[in-house]
C-alpha cells in the first residue's frame, strides 16, 4: 500500500470523528448518581463543560457534509454517563446524522459507563452498530462485535473495547473471543480484495494514554493485525491527533486518534478536528491519503490542518 494521493471515480472518502460526548449534561436522579456517575458528574462540572461544545461538533458535522464524504465513523463516546436520557438523546442524534448504513459506531468506556449501560446503548443504536449480514432486531444474548460492513471497495470492521469499570478507571477490554472472529474477518475480507479500516475506541498502542485508560488486549490486537491483515486502523479515547504503527501483514498499518468532536478552544486539549480518508486504488496497490480538518482559534469555523497526516 502507497500512501499518496490520487483522485479517481471510484476513490471513497471516509470521515473519522470521535469523543463526541454530547452534551448538556441532563438531570440525573439520585439514584442514578448513586453509583461511578457520581465521580463524571462531578468531572464535568469542574472541567468538560467549559470545553465541550455542542456548536463545535455541528461545525464539524457541517464541514464533513460540505467535503461530500462517502461514509462517517464514530470511534466511541456519544455520551458523558450513559444515563438513559442522554442513551436516547444520542439515537436522536445518529438519526440527523444519516442514515444508518452512511455512518459506522463503535462504543466507548462513556457508553458502558455503570453495568447495564452497554447493553441499553447498543440496543438503542443498533442499526448503526450492526454488520451487514446481522439480523435486523436486536440479537438476544449473541455478540454484535466484531462486525463488518462492506462499503464499495471498503470492509469497515467495528470492534468494541467498551465495558463498565469502577470509579476512577476508563480502561477498555479486548478478548479472545472478539480477536479470534476479527482475524477470520479480516482475512475474509482481504481475500475479497477489500481494502480494511478497523474501528475501536481505546488507541492499541502500548503507552499512548494513562495506565488507567489503557486497554486491555493490547498484544491480542497487535496479533490480529498481523495476522489477519489491515489496511488502517481508527480509534478515540485520548482526544488527540496521532499517528502510530501496527506491525501488518506485508507492511506496517497506521493507527490513526483524533481529537474529541466536541472540544472548543482554549483547553490543554488540541480543539475539534476530523481526519477524511480518501481510499483509490486496489489490492497490493491501495492508495490512501488522510487529511485533518480542525476548529481554528476563534471557535466559529473548521479549517484544513494537515493536507497529509502521513507526511514524516
Amino acid at each position: 500500500m502507497s500512501i499518496s494521493w490520487s483522485m479517481s471515480r471510484n476513490m471513497f472518502k471516509l470521515a473519522h470523528i470521535s469523543d463526541v460526548h454530547l452534551g448538556p449534561l441532563p438531570s440525573l436522579s439520585i439514584q442514578e448518581l448513586f453509583s461511578k456517575r457520581i465521580t463524571g458528574f462531578v468531572n464535568w462540572h469542574r472541567n468538560r463543560r467549559k470545553h465541550l461544545f455542542g456548536s463545535t461538533l455541528d461545525l464539524l458535522l457541517d464541514d464533513i457534509r460540505a467535503h461530500q464524504a462517502d461514509h462517517v465513523a464514530v470511534t466511541g463516546d456519544l455520551v458523558n454517563l450513559a444515563s438513559g436520557i442522554e442513551i436516547r438523546a444520542a439515537a436522536a442524534w445518529l438519526r440527523a446524522l444519516g442514515d444508518p448504513a452512511d455512518t459506522s459506531v463503535v462504543p466507548g468506556n462513556h457508553d458502558a459507563y455503570v453495568p447495564g449501560s452497554y447493553e441499553k446503548s447498543m440496543r438503542a443504536w443498533y442499526d448503526y452498530v450492526r454488520g451487514d449480514l446481522a439480523p435486523p432486531q436486536w440479537p438476544e444474548n449473541r455478540h454484535i462485535f466484531p462486525y463488518l460492513r462492506v462499503r464499495g471497495k471498503v470492509a469497515i470492521v467495528g470492534c468494541s473495547t467498551a465495558v463498565a469499570t469502577p470509579p476512577f478507571a476508563a480502561s477498555g477490554f479486548f478478548g479472545a473471543r472478539q480477536a479470534r472472529d476479527t482475524v477470520n474477518i479480516l482475512r475474509a475480507a482481504g481475500e475479497a480484495g477489500l481494502f480494511r479500516v478497523v474501528m475501536i475506541h481505546h488507541p492499541p498502542i502500548r503507552g499512548a494514554t494513562a495506565f488507567y485508560k489503557r486497554m486491555i488486549g493490547i498484544r491480542r490486537f497487535a496479533a490480529v493485525i498481523s495476522t489477519g491483515g489491515a489496511e488502517l486502523v481508527l480509534h478515540g479515547h485520548t482526544h488527540l491527533n496521532t499517528l502510530h504503527w501496527l506491525r501488518g501483514q506485508m507492511q506496517p498499518v497506521p493507527v490513526v486518534g483524533i481529537a474529541s468532536a466536541s472540544q472548543g478552544p482554549g483547553s490543554i486539549k488540541p480543539p475539534a478536528a476530523y481526519n477524511l480518508f480518501s481510499i483509490d486504488g486496489s489490492p497490493g496497490a491501495w492508495e490512501l491519503r488522510g487529511e485533518r480538518f480542525s476548529l481554528n482559534r476563534a471557535g466559529d469555523a473548521v479549517m484544513p490542518e494537515s493536507a497529509d497526516i502521513f507526511a514524516p
